[in-house]
């Protein structure tokens, strides 16, 4: 039987073979375009050069705005990581004493974390772009296996090297600290440690999200309504000066931000589950301790053995299997999860532990069956959420065909339809995500939860595939649109889009259910971690919520989402007004650019300068208030405003975010239902007035569903983890009651 050690490493290297096989394939594609028809085959096709030439053109101008923007985003990280490592050191070292190896441990993790988020982001704009003209190219050939497979690879390739990264990374990092604490009673303080690893992981998350988020979506924004609502041309027409951009916005918002993102959820719920399974160390030994990082080990056999279904044993063959294809993935390795935690359990698990609790002197008498249930209750409920989530966000339900009713009296009535759905839609999901942290806090206390956002995370791999999916299908159409390839292209890869749309709906789903399992293990980390700090002298017998200073910080905490929200939403409205004025001075001063075959070329590049520096100006705000507001908080009022400031937030987040995922969600496929029915149905179809109101709804939704909504999963985790790695400093201040004693 391989160890806990071996699996683990194989599972890393294997994620990263897999990656590469998926890279390679992908490579195979020539690029060179085809002049063929629906319905002729690729072998009576002649190869059209200057066609060509365009795609290479197009496929150019998108890497090299991808390439701009992130080189310019990860030049602020670089420096403020820098900095904010040395605050890590300070403020650690002092908390523990002056004891530097802790300091410097954290400070390293933290690094590492930091550069292992952003390599997860790099690499993920560079595949995606490098598929993105390969899809369209595969898009040319007849029939769907091609360009599905295509788009679905260059997923792939993504979520397996990230998880592969994430793991190894992360385990090396474990093994290289156990060198220092080799003694199981001191273990805590490695785990302890490597909570740094988790908090870099999120900090470049939430610059990559709020970045990427506001380039993308300032750049969607401006384009529509400029070129749709204003002009009435199509979606990623070449004449539209601002659909360079808006396509370089898939890339760095939807991939390279949202990879971060995930990774970011990887290492928080896996670092949070370390600190509270510590005690299980001491008791059970080593494998027992890292056995969170073996269920998403396993997760990464079991979704590379279900990525062969989509590909292989059941490809897509007509339009109406490709969502189907998309579902069965989630579904199948969510199933097939099951049975293979039970058995990783059983392998690695000892058959009773003890595991000490957060409040009083409780201790848990565990058995291997328990843990499964914590993980698999995670996974199963987080299938539950994206697919309801689906039903509130897929125009094939009432929800959004309610809401493109709506469209027949004007963009106001869809507005309110829209913001309503959002706001009902929250309510399955919190009451499932309600009876998960009931029944595993009920079985394993806090280390429970902890073990049920494992179970969400479980086939990371997959939902990864899933997400980079539908951006590199939404670019393949806009190059498709841009290079002027058959009608038929086009068509195929909206086909392609429109069902990532509703998986990536799914997704988001199973990213804000997550987020709020392991803020709240986060949050129980940092109990457990000022408990253990203050010989038991503080939270031993849990948080108070009636003490007036943690009532007052709740409150507070309640208010930072909507702060948040305001701040991103606010920076895409900035961004998108310059974004608008840029477009309506390239139409006016060039009016032959809306000819139906213009002489002159749009000024692609001066889009993308206005969306790079509007996002990298507008990201520092939403950033350093998620950033510092727990830190201020800690050093000035201490560890009891901390509980109420992390509790309010994750109250209001889980929400904010849910709601407005999901109306951004329904206005975007309300559009896409509309656009779909005939001039002579009720809707009318693309181009009336119902059209429009639609477009008006769907551009408002773009920065809730892009932007500030999925952000509000790092706002919750940030804040957690932040507070988790500066316990012991908060606590040396006066106590844990901090600079002002007011508790």
């Amino acid at each position: 039987m391989l160890s806990a050690t071996g699996i683990i490493l194989l599972s890393g290297l294997v994620a990263l073979i897999w990656a590469a096989s998926q890279f390679i394939i992908i490579s195979r594609i020539p690029l060179r375009s085809e002049t063929v028809s629906e319905s002729t085959s690729l072998a009576g096709g002649a190869i059209d050069d200057a066609t060509t030439l365009r795609l290479i053109e197009i496929y150019e101008a998108i890497y090299e705005g991808a390439e701009s923007f992130l080189r310019a985003e990860y030049y602020v990280c670089f420096w403020f990581v820098v900095v904010f490592s040395g605050v890590i050191f300070g403020l650690v070292t002092w908390g523990t004493g002056m004891d530097v190896a802790r300091g410097l441990l954290t400070t390293l993790s933290f690094l590492l974390g930091a550069g292992t988020s952003m390599a997860s982001g790099y690499l993920g704009m560079k595949v995606a772009v490098y598929s993105n003209v390969r899809t369209t190219i595969s898009a040319q050939k007849p029939g769907w296996t091609a360009c599905f497979n295509t788009a679905f690879r260059a997923g792939a390739v993504m979520g397996f090297a990230l998880c592969g990264l994430g793991i190894l990374m992360l385990y090396f990092t474990m093994l290289a600290f156990r060198i220092h604490y080799p003694d199981p009673s001191d273990w805590i303080y490695l785990n302890e440690c490597i909570t740094g690893y988790g908090l870099g992981g999120s900090v470049i998350a939430m610059f990559g999200r709020v970045g990427g988020g506001i380039y993308t979506k300032a750049a969607d924004v401006g384009a529509d309504l400029v070129g749709k609502v204003v002009h009435g041309i199509p979606e990623d027409d070449p004449r539209n000066p601002a659909t360079i951009a808006d396509n370089v916005g898939d890339n760095v918002g939807d991939v390279a931000g949202m990879g971060s993102d995930l990774f970011g959820s990887f290492a928080e719920s896996t670092c949070a589950a370390l600190v509270l399974g510590t005690s299980i160390g001491t008791s059970a030994g080593w494998d027992a301790m890292v056995f969170p990082i073996v269920v998403s080990a396993v997760g990464v056999f079991v979704c590379l053995i279900c990525s062969f279904i989509a590909t292989n044993i059941a490809p897509v063959r007509a339009e109406k299997d490709v969502e189907t294809a998309l579902k069965i993935q989630l579904i199948s390795t969510t199933v097939l999860m099951l049975p293979s935690v039970y058995f990783a359990a059983d392998l690695y698990l000892p058959s009773e532990f003890v595991l000490q609790g957060c409040v009083g002197d409780t201790f848990y008498t565990l058995h291997p069956w328990e843990a499964f249930f914590c993980v698999g209750m995670g996974a199963v409920g987080g299938l539950i959420i994206g697919l309801v989530t689906e039903y509130y966000t897929s125009h094939s339900y009432t929800p959004v065909r309610e809401v493109a009713d709506a469209c027949k009296t004007g963009a106001a009535t869809n507005m309110i339809y829209g913001i309503a759905l959002g706001y009902k839609s929250a309510i399955i999901p919190v009451l499932i995500l309600a009876a998960i942290v009931y029944e595993s806090f009920t079985i394993a206390g806090l280390y429970g939860v902890a073990l049920s956002a494992i179970g969400f995370l479980s086939n990371l791999a997959t939902g990864l595939s899933i997400d980079v999916y539908g951006p590199v299908c939404d670019n393949a159409g806009g190059i498709a649109e841009m290079a002027e390839l058959e009608p038929f292209v086009r068509e195929k890869t909206d086909a392609l889009d429109a069902a990532g749309n509703t998986t990536a709906a799914i997704g988001k789903g199973f990213a804000i259910g997550s987020a709020v399992l392991v803020s709240l293990a986060l949050f129980g980390a940092f109990v457990t971690r000022v408990r253990h700090t203050s010989n038991d002298t503080v939270f031993v017998d849990g948080v108070n919520m009636l003490e007036p200073l943690t009532f007052a910080f709740l409150i507070i905490g309640g208010m930072i989402p909507f702060a948040f929200a305001a701040l991103t939403m606010k920076s895409v409205g900035t961004a998108a007004m310059e974004m608008v004025y840029e477009v309506q001075r390239q139409f006016d001063e060039k009016p032959h650019l809306l000819d139906a075959n213009p002489t002159e070329r749009p000024d692609y590049d001066a889009c993308i300068a206005i969306s790079t520096k509007a996002s990298i100006k507008e990201m520092m705000p939403p950033g350093a208030l998620v950033i510092f507001t727990p830190l201020l908080t800690g050093i000035f009022f201490g560890v009891t405003a901390v509980c109420g400031l992390l509790v309010g937030s994750l109250v209001a987040s889980v929400q904010l975010a849910i709601s407005m995922s999901n109306s951004g969600g329904a206005w975007d496929n309300a559009k896409k239902y509309i656009e779909k029915q005939p001039p002579d149905s009720e809707l009318r179809g693309k181009g009336s007035d119902i059209h429009k109101a639609a477009v008006v709804g769907d551009t408002v939704g773009d920065p809730f569903k892009d932007t500030s909504g999925p952000a509000l999963n790092i706002v919750m985790k940030l804040m957690a983890v932040l507070s988790l790695v500066f316990a012991d400093t908060f606590y040396a201040i006066n106590g844990g009651a901090g600079v002002f004693k007011l508790s």
